[in-house]
């Protein structure tokens, strides 16, 4: 009875969480689903692969529907012995996106109980760590795989401080588990920032340990995560090796090109250059968002109201008022350094007042572990704003140019601050009421202080956005002006509102010091105004208005005439849709050579960037684009018909033997792809010496098609060399030539070739990759011992308990 006593205040918070969760996503209960633009673009990517699964009941592992082939294994695929997915979707109970809202809440709530938070405190920070802006918003968009990986942050970190804390079994059970479920989420970039808030905090304790010449305990404690984590990674195995084969071939991988497509020679490596990694680079000025939210104009499509400047010189201009409210409903108030930004990253007035009033309350040194973390994420997110150090993290950190949009690292920023947050609520009402009054004042003094040398400050912004100059040639100067003076507006409107937030938390605290309120009531009110502050801003971006009938988001992309005229047509081919290249709508009607992903193919993207974006139509031909979307001057899309695609395959007559891959690239530039093959001598030499032919008649036939086997039929009366209109990939991918395996080389920088033989044969392609097979077994084994190491830990905490 005492244990479910003990459980109560807890059931009363998860169910909090529950009810909150569907609350703020209210339309989820009515059957509605939020439209998350992201989320479209992947059912779009996913669709050849979905079909695939739901008709033969199993993973086809490669998608020819985008980048003209690609493997799946960032596209959704399901790995053999995925328990650990099937935890997590026990967890995910509630309705998207509920589910990522409610998890946000309860991994920060076991975050805040282990710092010994009781739960009334531990309540409110979970809600106001879930309601951060940042979090919400890409919810909104459909960064579902963020917003999961987001989620169980907390949750580790609570972990690694349990086995710190010496309470080895629970401590390492937690943090097994939370990695495990942390690395199912599959977005490797956040988890990799989550890791340098563990080395901040790791580091922490190793010298903590070592001053104190505590080396056992410390020795258990790393011997415990290590364990945990090799346990936690095995259990993800399938995904992780996949991942990591795939990288190198996507354009995360090195480039093997020496020069740029302009001629020029390359000074990177790297498929990703310096400015695309640091394009969304936070402005160090523009990091003020984190307590006013909308400082530096807040979005990209801001509603400023009719009370605006903007409607006035509407209204001046002779637009009547319903046309001119509508215009102001969405205005590019955002005049910061990022190119696109949906909503500011807002952390809450009164989170941040109370995370400062932790470091003049808290004795526990922890505190600084988060103060770091959270101003080494704030300096790493300034991005090219800060070049010193983004440079040499670029340069020299490992990994750390794999990924783009170094603001994001602000998650750990989020994270940090709310922690600080009820780490100072919760030591303010430990201090002796004496005590209390001083430190109050000093962080209400930073707060309001920070607040008010911003509005000294404003005369020293220019209020000018990028996209500025765009808009006083298509709207004239004084537009601008009417943009410009409500940025001001909004300036200075959200530096008064974050000081009164700051004020009248502050003033219930200082009502209960004075006993004029009662611990618990002081605490509610301060609870309620933190997450008050935050979901008024959540709610301008993301609302109920966002919901959509269910058929909107299953079916998110309507045929079109073209696609219904192109579909008529019943052999394989690929399409090339010139205004659509970088989304995956053509991908969800036909096989595409574009595609929306952030790890396309990288060979795939260089053809583009090297050739078809100058108009080598002989690419398109080796692809076998056989149409070619195309939008007129009445602005309607039309299909046009390549006569000269190659088809799926052909023999060539001759060989262009080349020896780099800048070679290989610029033989490109002028060449029949019908007739030659360029391939590179150094990496397949086996060929070099032969002679290959084809007689008139030379013919090779697709027989049937599924995205992971291909059966085509040949006829030569003479050895040949064969081209596959099919993306070369080293790994998984094998030829059979009437049932003998064959070698398979690249042709043309990205096209398959094979020898075959003369006379009539059958030729089959089958992607059965060995990866996700070792992957499928270490996963299998982790699992088993996960499963053998909970219940052996549950087994001696409670002999523990009873023999205590």
């Amino acid at each position: 009875m005492k244990q479910l006593q003990k459980f109560f205040p807890h059931a009363l918070a998860i169910l909090g969480f529950v009810i909150v969760s569907t609350l703020y996503f209210f339309p989820v209960l009515q059957g509605k689903q939020i439209f998350q633009s992201d989320i479209a673009q992947y059912t779009g990517m996913a669709k050849e692969q979905n079909d695939f699964r739901a008709t033969y009941h199993e993973e086809p592992y490669w998608t020819n529907s985008a980048f003209g082939g690609m493997p799946t294994y960032q596209l959704g695929a399901k790995y053999p012995h995925d328990y650990v997915g099937a935890i997590d979707d026990v967890l995910r109970f509630l309705p998207r996106p509920a589910d990522y809202l409610f998890l946000y809440f309860l991994s920060f709530y076991i975050l805040m109980l282990v710092l010994k938070a009781d739960p009334l405190k531990a309540f409110f920070g979970a809600v106001a760590f879930g309601f951060s802006t940042y979090l919400i918003i890409i919810l909104g968009v459909g960064h579902n795989a963020k917003a999961h990986a987001i989620a169980y942050m907390p949750m580790v970190v609570a972990g690694f401080i349990m086995v710190f804390q010496r309470k080895y079994i629970w401590g390492g059970l937690l943090t097994m588990f939370a990695v495990a479920l942390e690395v199912n989420a599959n977005h490797f970039q956040m988890t990799y920032y989550l890791l340098i808030l563990l080395l901040i905090l790791s580091g922490y304790f190793i010298y903590e340990g070592i001053k104190a010449k505590e080396y056992k305990p410390l020795l258990i404690s790393i011997g415990t995560l290590f364990g945990a984590g090799i346990l936690a990674i095995g259990s993800n195995a399938g995904n992780l090796l996949a991942t990591a084969e795939y990288a190198n071939f996507s354009i995360r991988g090195k480039s093997d090109l020496t020069f740029n497509p302009d001629g020029s020679k390359s000074t990177s490596d790297g498929a990703m250059t310096r400015d695309y990694i640091t394009e969304y680079s936070y402005g160090i000025a523009e990091s003020f968002n984190l307590i006013a939210p909308r400082l530096f104009g807040g979005s990209n499509n801001e509603n400023i109201g009719t009370d605006s400047s903007m409607f006035e010189f509407m209204i001046s201009q002779g637009v009547p008022e319903s046309q001119a409210a509508d215009f102001v409903s969405a205005m590019p108030t955002y005049w910061g350094d990022q190119p696109i930004v949906s909503a500011p990253a807002y952390i809450g007035a009164v989170v941040f007042f109370l995370g400062i009033l932790a470091l003049f309350t808290d004795e526990r040194k922890i505190k600084y572990v988060f103060l770091g973390g959270a101003f080494v994420s704030l300096i790493l997110s300034w991005g090219k704003n800060f070049p010193a150090l983004t440079d040499f993290c670029i340069d020299h950190i490992p990994m750390y140019n794999k990924f783009r949009a170094v603001s994001s690292i602000q998650v750990i920023l989020e994270l940090c601050f709310p922690v600080l947050a009820i780490m100072g609520l919760q030591s303010f009402f430990k201090l002796e009421k004496e005590k209390q009054l001083k430190p109050l004042w000093q962080s209400a003094a930073v707060g309001l202080g920070l607040i008010v040398l911003l509005f000294l400050s404003k005369s020293a912004f220019s209020f000018s956005g990028a996209g500025d100059s765009y808009m006083i040639e298509s709207y004239g100067p004084s537009f601008v002006d009417a943009l410009k003076a409500d940025r001001k507006s909004l300036y200075s409107a959200d530096l008064l509102r974050s000081g009164f937030f700051i004020l009248i938390a502050a003033g219930a605290l200082w009502l209960f010091i004075k006993n004029k309120l009662a611990q618990k009531t002081a605490i509610i009110l301060v609870g309620l105004f933190m997450v008050a502050d935050l979901f008024f801003v959540d709610k301008n971006y993301v609302s109920n208005k966002d919901f959509v009938n269910a058929h909107d988001v299953e079916i998110p992309f309507q045929q079109t005439e073209a696609d219904a005229k192109i579909l008529e047509d019943p052999t394989n081919y690929r399409v090339f849709d010139i205004q659509g290249l970088m989304q995956a709508r053509t991908s969800y009607f036909h096989k595409a050579i574009g595609g929306y992903s952030a790890v396309k193919p990288k060979r795939m993207q260089q053809l583009f960037d090297y050739q078809i974006a100058k108009n080598n139509l002989e690419i398109l031909n080796m692809l076998n684009v056989k149409y070619v979307i195309q939008t007129n001057k009445e602005g309607k899309e039309t299909p046009i018909i390549n006569p000269d695609a190659n088809g799926n395959a052909w023999f060539v007559s001759q060989i262009n033997f080349v020896k780099t891959a800048d070679e290989e690239m610029k033989a490109l530039d002028k060449f029949n792809s019908k007739e030659v093959a360029v391939i590179n001598e150094n990496e397949f030499q086996a060929i070099k010496n032969k002679a290959f032919a084809k007689d008139s008649t030379a013919v090779i036939k697709l027989d049937s098609y599924k995205p992971n086997d291909l059966k085509y039929t040949s006829n030569n009366s003479k050895e040949g060399l064969a081209v596959f209109s099919e993306m070369y990939y080293e790994k998984g991918w094998k030829a059979l030539v009437d049932g003998k395996e064959t070698p398979i080389m690249r042709a043309d920088y990205t096209l398959r070739a094979i020898v075959v033989p003369a006379g009539q044969h059958k030729i089959e392609f089958m992607f059965d990759p060995q990866v996700v097979k070792t992957g499928g077994i270490i996963t299998l084994i982790s699992c088993i011992g996960m499963f053998f190491l909970l219940v052996g830990g549950v087994y001696f905490e409670k002999k523990k308990n009873r023999n205590a």
